[in-house]
């Protein structure tokens, strides 16, 4: 599989799971929050959303 087919893959898995995507995004971001003990709230927030918009860019590419 080249990386063409394997982007076209991802793209379309990001179109039909866009929600399972964002709640993986926000898990992840919990887990650091929690990690760092909640030093750094607003800078995971910021990086939760930039990716998912980045992300949601991507899927609709």
């Amino acid at each position: 599989m080249g990386f063409d087919e394997l982007k076209n893959k991802a793209k379309d898995l990001l179109g039909q799971h866009g929600d399972k995507v964002d709640e993986g995004v926000d898990r992840a971001g919990q887990f650091a929050d929690e990690r760092t003990g909640g030093k750094h709230t607003e800078h995971i927030d910021s990086a939760e959303e930039k990716a998912k918009e980045g992300l949601r860019k991507f899927g609709e590419q």
